[in-house]
């Protein structure tokens, strides 16, 4: 079972219901773990032997994600500008409100994505002229 197959899940009533379109395969569950066994039941019969991730799905989740993906963003600027301000990275997480390994974590990440970008050439701008 090393394949995933990922689908999304829609609460209708009391169960989850999913659709996995690509293998034909329909499935329901009172929990997700119970809709994702489902699934992974109803690709066997079909013949494919892969796991199964559900994706719930609903107006208030989409929200949720975006929020999620706002804060996100916002925590990466903040902590790249205290980085830039030569703050610790202890005083950068009690300051975001984030924990140390997280904080640690995309200081990695921005300090791999500076170390990557090629320098300026002397005498040239952003622009390319001098």
């Amino acid at each position: 079972m090393s394949e995933i197959i990922e689908g999304q899940t829609h609460r209708r009533g009391r169960a989850w219901v999913t659709h996995l379109a690509e293998h034909g395969v329909y499935a329901r569950g009172r929990t997700l773990r119970a809709a994702e066994a489902n699934a992974a039941q109803g690709l066997e019969l079909v013949g494919v032997s892969a796991e199964v991730t559900l994706i719930p799905v609903t107006p208030e989740l989409e929200t949720l994600r975006a929020a999620d993906d706002t804060r996100e963003q916002a925590l990466r600027a903040a902590v790249h500008a205290l980085a830039l301000r030569r703050t610790t990275r202890r005083d950068i997480a009690l300051a975001t409100r984030a924990p140390a390994w997280q904080v640690k974590q995309i200081l990695a990440e921005q300090a791999k994505k500076d170390y990557a970008q090629p320098p300026a050439e002397p005498g040239t701008t952003a622009e390319g002229t001098a």
